[in-house]
């Protein structure tokens, strides 16, 4: 007020701005104060007699503003211009209770104006990244995420990437992406891109820069193909002969894994040697004819001539004359006549043979064709019947006896699989409605316990032992002959179906499937690719299999073909990964197929070995399916609490690894897990928890989310994500917990936690533990089908043949849902045993026969002819 009122104007208004409000030609603006430097605030006003500074509420003294005079000259109107300077102390006298701010008040003769507020901060950076990137070694086109969060600082730090020390363009380069908070993306790894990344962040205070991070993008080598055999080391006998491949296919670098494998091949080989002939004796002489002579003859036969080698020399025939009473002349024409009634008696009796033999085909044919005719498989359902005992008189009647007389087949030197011919089934005629007993065909072992350690004991002769996982715990085994069956590993829905007659006749297999974790597989991805199902193994490799063998395993593709370029991989022999299929394309061998479903996929294959599904995303819009799954301490025995949240991989085998993780951690599981659909949009996962009563529970996580990055998911190579909530109850009395985790994808679709329960209570967990399976890892003959032997050939014999109006395998498959496969269904020797095996797969042990009964009997109806002849 004093200021106001010792204020005078040097130059009286005019008479025409008596009636004008003060208006501000400058008002003053936000300032920072960097380091002790003081800032100045500055005001112009017209008219105006008087201006002051008011700062916080106060009225600046007069005699710290700095005043000056002008005329507008535009308008003759007088302008007034104030000036003042803040300190870094009158700012932090005030600074904790509110924020620094000043004003001008202008008066004139008509009144006050108020300019707007200007507020005054103290600027600083300070020195500590709050998180700082991390040198690594990633895979050449593997994608790369490199997190910066930059100091605390007023006003907030800009943050700049260098290469080397060179600025990082985003707008120069595609494959380069900053996220909002701060973290360089790399979309694929480039040789160009190994290098030193240094994070900066800066304001007007101060420049800071992060501890440097080596990225170094290695490449595995990989083999070159084969050269050609050398020819053989000898031109004659046995020798060798060699073919070499180099790792320049392509060449490791930066530390990338050396070729696995021989270079060098080299086998025996033997080059015939020339053999000349040579004559044997001479036989006897031969009587002595008509014509007077006789003869004898020899063989270039000790040895015969091979290999190129000369021919015998000189006469094979030696005739001489000779004399004795058959030197007569007979009457001409006796002889021809004895000749030509000779050979007509010998046409007779050829023709007589050869009409019996096609009266006994034909009676034969009409016996089998009705056999095979007769319907009544596909109108009496799958009951089984009575076992009556084979007639003396009858021995057609099918009896099927497994050959166990041949020793265990065995697998030395090369790994990759034989091209052979498949082997067609071969069946005698007889009643197949009568089932074979169980026990006529099951191989039984001896105790699992014995058994599996004997079987990892052979198996660890073989070569491709050492990448085999070391226990029994996830892995099943068994012997197997031309009978079928099959391998399953409990509660992960993988299993191995060994159809019947996939092994030919005569020879046993010892079979193995395992289930192996991502960290003992190396598995290389590129670009947005990423894992979709687990990894398994099926050997030993190299067996022959004249049939397809199906491996089920679950996977996590939400899929489709617009979002989804799906391929199955197998390891090569050699150690490397190559795509054999192409989903939703045409198969480009015979050898593979698969059958994608909405939780499993279901692969037909000729070759065992190791397998995955592989996904590459074609749109932001491609999503995998999560499983969030809570954990908690089953006891808590101190005030602290912990709650574990895992993000998994939608797929039975995870989750089984993780139940069992932490029933050695001594965790519990906490409600039903939830389904997440997480998408390729380059954000991260991010876990909040919400709704604590606080005056019960605190939280001790300082930030307010935790996060999840997104390559650490998308990859599907890391199985055990997981957030670790850490809460604190005010009193050791308290048991109830009552809170909400959130779970969320930045800028996407989330999913919320209700969490209620009774700390002092631990039966809340009991009712969403995964129960074990019911049955034997390994089952053999008969027992590992639901439908039986016989009547499943019954089916294959009367449906494989095309029928008439369309009664044959491609109805049975449209019936099951399967008609989208009817073109790998025909590549196969018996259609429809490709469709039952495929049954079997997907409905073991639970399948609904009576349904499938149905199915093949309606196909039977509407075959007329086969209908109207089995009534007959």
């Amino acid at each position: 007020t004093g200021a106001q009122q010792s204020a005078t104007v040097a130059n009286p208004a005019s008479g025409a701005s008596s009636d004008l409000l003060p208006h501000f030609q400058l008002e003053p603006e936000d300032v920072y104060i960097v380091k002790n430097k003081a800032v100045s605030l500055a005001c112009r006003a017209t008219p105006a007699t008087q201006i002051y500074f008011k700062c916080n509420g106060e009225w600046v003294h007069q005699g710290d503003h700095v005043t000056q005079h002008s005329t507008d000259r535009g308008t003759g109107l007088p302008v007034m211009e104030v000036r003042i300077e803040v300190t870094r102390q009158q700012v932090e006298k005030i600074f904790g209770l509110e924020e620094y701010w000043c004003q001008c008040v202008a008066w004139s003769s008509s009144g006050t104006t108020k300019s707007q507020k200007a507020f005054v901060r103290i600027a600083y950076l300070r020195k500590n990244f709050e998180q700082e990137p991390t040198a690594r070694e990633v895979s050449i086109e593997q994608g790369i995420v490199l997190p910066c969060r930059p100091p605390e600082g007023i006003p907030p730090a800009e943050v700049e990437w260098l290469r080397n020390e060179e600025l990082v363009d985003p707008a120069l380069d595609a494959n380069v992406y900053v996220t909002p908070e701060h973290s360089l993306v790399l979309r694929q790894a480039r040789l160009a891109d190994t290098a030193n990344y240094t994070c900066v962040a800066k304001n007007i205070v101060a420049r800071r820069r992060s501890a440097s991070a080596a990225i170094i993008v290695y490449v595995n080598g990989g083999w070159s193909t084969w050269t050609q055999w050398s020819g053989c080391s000898t031109s004659c006998g046995r020798g060798w002969q060699k073919r070499s491949r180099t790792c320049t296919n392509p060449t490791p670098l930066n530390g990338g894994a050396f070729c696995e494998g021989q270079n060098v091949q080299k086998t025996a080989c033997t080059t015939l040697c020339p053999v000349d002939g040579a004559w044997s004796e001479w036989s006897k002489w031969s009587e002595c004819g008509a014509e007077c002579t006789h003869w004898r003859s020899r063989e270039c036969s000790e040895p015969a001539p091979r290999n190129g080698g000369r021919d015998c020399h000189g006469p094979e025939l030696d005739t001489r004359n000779c004399t004795s009473e058959l030197c007569t002349h007979a009457a001409p024409g006796a002889e021809d006549v004895a000749l030509y009634v000779g050979l007509v008696a010998v046409a007779v009796c050829l023709v007589l043979l050869l009409l019996v033999g096609v009266l006994v085909y034909c009676r034969k044919k009409g016996g089998l064709d009705a056999d095979v005719a007769d319907s009544s498989i596909l109108t009496a359902g799958f009951q089984p019947v009575s076992i009556k005992p084979s007639k003396a008189d009858n021995p057609s009647l099918l009896t099927i006896q497994p050959d166990l007389s041949t020793t265990t087949m065995t697998y030395q030197g090369s790994l990759c699989p034989r091209q052979d011919g498949p082997a067609k089934l071969q069946l005698p005629n007889g009643h197949l409605l009568s089932p074979l007993g169980a026990g006529r065909h099951t191989l039984h072992h001896s105790s699992p316990a014995a058994e599996g350690a004997d079987f990892v004991a052979r198996l660890s002769t073989q070569s491709y032992f050492r990448s085999l996982p070391r226990g029994t715990n996830n892995m099943a085994y068994g012997t197997f002959n031309f009978l079928g069956g099959r391998l399953m590993i409990p509660n992960t829905g993988i299993s191995l179906l060994i159809p019947p007659d996939a092994i030919p006749r005569g020879k046993i297999y010892e079979v193995y499937l395992t289930l192996h974790k991502q960290e003992e597989v190396r598995l290389p991805l590129a670009g947005c690719q990423t894992l979709l199902s687990p990894i398994v193994s099926c050997g030993p490799p190299g067996v022959l299999l004249t049939r397809p063998a199906i491996l089920a395993m679950g996977h996590c593709v939400e899929a489709s073909a617009e979002n989804w370029s799906i391929r199955l991989k197998k390891q090569s022999c050699e150690g490397t990964w190559e795509d054999v299929l192409q989903l939703g394309a045409e198969p480009c061998t015979e050898l593979y197929y698969c059958q994608l479903e909405a939780q499993a996929c279901y692969v037909f294959t000729e070759q065992l070995g190791r397998f995955a599904l592989v996904g590459e995303s074609l749109s932001m819009a491609a999503s995998k399916r999560l499983k969030l799954v809570l954990f908690a301490p089953a006891a808590c025995p101190s005030l602290e609490y912990n709650i574990r949240v895992y993000c998994l991989s939608d797929t039975q085998d995870v989750l089984k690894e993780v139940i069992q993780l932490e029933k050695q951690l001594g965790g519990q599981l906490i409600g039903a897990p939830r389904v997440l659909h997480f998408k390729d949009s380059y954000h991260n996962l991010r876990l909040s928890i919400h709704d604590m009563p606080s005056s019960l529970w605190k939280s001790k996580l300082l930030a307010s989310y935790q996060e999840i990055p997104f390559y650490h998911i998308w990859s599907g190579l890391q199985p055990f994500l997981h957030c670790t909530f850490t809460l604190e109850r005010l009193s050791t009395s308290t048991c109830e917990l009552a809170c909400k985790i959130w779970v969320w994808q930045v800028e996407g679709d989330g999913q919320s936690f209700t969490v209620n329960f009774n700390i002092a209570k631990d039966t809340r967990f009991s009712d969403w533990l995964v129960p074990d399976e019911v049955g034997t890892p390994a089952l053999v003959g008969p027992s590992a089908f639901k439908i039986p032997f016989l009547i499943r050939q019954k089916i294959i014999s009367s449906l494989d043949p095309p029928g008439t109006r369309g009664a044959d395998w491609r109805t049975l498959a449209q019936k099951l849902n399967l008609d989208s496969h009817l073109s790998f269904f025909a590549s196969k020797s018996s259609p429809t045993a490709m469709i039952l095996n495929l049954w079997e797969a997907r409905h073991f042990p639970n399948g609904n026969l009576s349904q499938l009964a149905a199915a093949v009997a309606e196909v039977g109806k509407q075959d007329g002819a086969l209908f109207s002849e089995a009534e007959c």
